[in-house]
């Protein structure tokens, strides 16, 4: 049973995660903002690492996901973001998001066991953000 962080079980309609994905979602519609699309992909994770930072939000950046198998380690990847221990971000700068930047942010969460990711996009005029649950 799903329990929010006081330990009660959460409201009907509740997200999981919905305060601190709210929170962050503040940090990347303010770099969104402040910096307009066009940049590389490091300049929006660095930015909203210390946007998120300034929220009081304990933010990791470049973490490194080690996918096991049995017990061993089988293959890495690097995530952008990864906020309160508790929610992953992954983040682009291109023109449009695929159904392989999906499975990826997806493959994030199996191998971290996160419930949470956002898949974030600059790229465009028009700010891109899709949730992910696990």
């Amino acid at each position: 049973m799903q329990m929010d962080e006081e330990g009660k079980q959460p409201k009907a309609g509740k997200l999981i995660e919905e305060d601190l994905t709210y929170r962050i979602r503040a940090g990347i519609f303010t770099v969104a903002n402040e910096l307009g699309p066009g940049f590389l992909e490091r300049v929006y994770e660095n930015a909203l690492a210390i946007e998120l930072s300034a929220a009081g939000l304990a933010v990791r950046t470049q973490c490194p996901i080690h996918v096991q198998y049995k017990g061993q380690i089988v293959g890495e990847y690097i995530a952008d973001l990864v906020v309160e221990g508790r929610v992953l971000l992954e983040l682009k700068a291109i023109r449009c998001l695929t159904s392989e930047h999906e499975a990826q942010i997806m493959n994030y969460l199996r191998a971290t066991r996160l419930k949470v990711g956002l898949l974030v996009n600059f790229g465009k005029p028009s700010l891109q953000i899709k949730r992910f649950v696990l």
